[in-house]
């Protein structure tokens, strides 16, 4: 076939179906009645032409043989190799995410939405396109979260209209959710997880991944709160689905979190447990960067459960795989438990330079608020124990208003306590007797 050119420009793909079939039949030269051949009339083409009428699948197929174009380009304004290109960018950035390569996944779907803007849109490929790219930038290093939730939004709009489904609009409040949460609003993230694992439950169709990263997360959500039991409760569903359906990553992602909760109540040796799990089940999918966070998380049980020597081992390991792989964030991590270890094995100095570290890998990430006063606190401590006291007292009073912002009494029952020890050191016992009621009473709030 001659063919006739695709790229008639932005103002044809852009326009319905009537302005495009009048556009391309006006190139190819023919006539109302000419085009309408002896299947239509010459009525029935100028209905299509005003918009009053949409033609059939198989009328639009005759159409676009006659126009000599492809049916899908007639029909949406994106030929077959457009789409084709479009779908195969989304397919990389999808790939992508699986294999934790965010910021080029992130550059792949900003690749498919261009791509998708320069068409007639297509929904479905839209909201893959949207959802694609919220997911990449709320999950990579140092991700633009308020950029995030704005895309994610636009994809909750589209994603209400008839043609999707319950599942997609579940799938698009979890991210929501999660974005949600890492900016620090916690009560509004469990709110849209709640709505989101409702609409997948009600929707009929099978969604059991979806559903135990809805639980799993919501269950993040409920640990920063302290309700330990909402959060053991939605980590066993998690891990229940998981296992029904046999997904490797997603028994591994649950039991991750099933191990954080066990710790978090005091549950250390099952805590340990789920852990070794975890990365055992991390290990057969090849993922090393969550290897090296469980080799973390194993460190830190380790150092609970009175092997120091171990969890140095566990968490130097676990610092070179976050270096190798380029994760600051899980380096961070890291060098913050090494620094704990340290400053508990009478080694201030050395927790000193360890929690500097982790305070430099996590400097502009206000999205781990809650490491970055970890870290902080262990400082805090380490200068205490120098007795560098002004500079302790700084840096004591940073923890708390990193506690504070997000709104964890436990958090900041700790940092009070740290500088009630500072203040005894100075020798201000009235100051001291304060900071440790205050610290007693926001304990009385926490709910173990």
């Amino acid at each position: 076939m001659a063919g006739i050119d695709l790229k008639l420009g932005k103002e044809a793909k852009a326009a319905g179906l009537a302005e495009r079939l009048r556009t391309l039949r006006a190139h190819v030269g023919l006539t109302q009645t000419e085009l309408a051949g002896d299947r239509f009339s010459k009525e029935y083409i100028s209905q299509i032409e005003r918009g009053k009428t949409r033609p059939s699948r198989d009328a639009l197929a005759y159409l676009a043989e006659r126009l000599d174009v492809d049916r899908l380009f007639l029909e949406t304004g994106v030929s077959s190799d457009e789409r084709s290109r479009i779908e195969a960018t989304l397919a990389r950035g999808e790939a992508l995410i699986e294999s934790q390569k965010y910021a080029e996944a992130a550059e792949e779907f900003d690749r498919a939405r261009a791509l998708v803007a320069s068409t007639e849109v297509i929904p479905e490929l839209e909201l893959r396109a949207l959802c694609g790219f919220g997911w990449a930038e709320i999950s990579k290093a140092g991700g633009d979260l308020r950029r995030a939730l704005k895309v994610l939004q636009t994809a909750r709009d589209l994603s209400e209209r008839p043609r999707f489904s319950d599942v997609e609009r579940a799938d698009v409040l979890f991210r929501i959710g999660a974005c949600r949460y890492k900016l620090g609003s916690i009560q509004t993230s469990i709110g849209l997880l709640t709505e989101a694992l409702s609409l997948a439950e009600k929707s009929g169709l099978p969604c059991d991944r979806l559903r135990s990263n809805i639980l799993r997360w919501r269950s993040r959500c409920y640990r920063r709160t302290r309700d330990w039991e909402a959060a053991h409760e939605d980590i066993e569903r998690a891990l229940e689905l998981g296992e029904a359906m046999g997904d490797a990553r997603t028994i591994a992602n649950a039991y991750l979190h099933a191990s954080l909760v066990a710790e978090r109540n005091g549950q250390w040796v099952l805590a340990r447990s789920y852990a070794e799990r975890a990365k055992a089940d991390y290990e057969r999918i090849s993922d090393e960067i969550n290897v090296g966070r469980m080799l973390n998380n194993l460190g830190a049980l380790n150092f609970l459960l009175g092997n120091p020597e171990k969890a140095e081992r566990l968490l130097k390991d676990a610092f070179r795989i976050a270096i190798d792989n380029d994760h600051e964030v899980d380096a961070a991590y890291a060098v913050s438990s090494l620094a704990r270890v340290h400053l508990e094995t009478s080694q201030p100095a050395l927790a000193e330079e360890q929690a500097r570290k982790a305070l430099d890998l996590l400097k502009g990430r206000v999205d781990y608020l809650e490491e970055i006063g970890n870290a902080q606190l262990v400082l805090g401590r380490a200068l205490t124990e120098q007795g560098k006291l002004e500079a302790a007292h700084e840096w004591l009073r940073k923890c708390q208003s990193s506690f504070e912002q997000i709104g964890s009494p436990g958090h900041q029952s700790a940092a009070l306590l740290a500088r009630g020890d500072l203040a005894t050191r100075r020798g201000k016992s009235r100051e001291a007797a304060r900071l440790y009621r205050h610290s007693a009473e926001l304990l009385q709030d926490v709910r173990f």
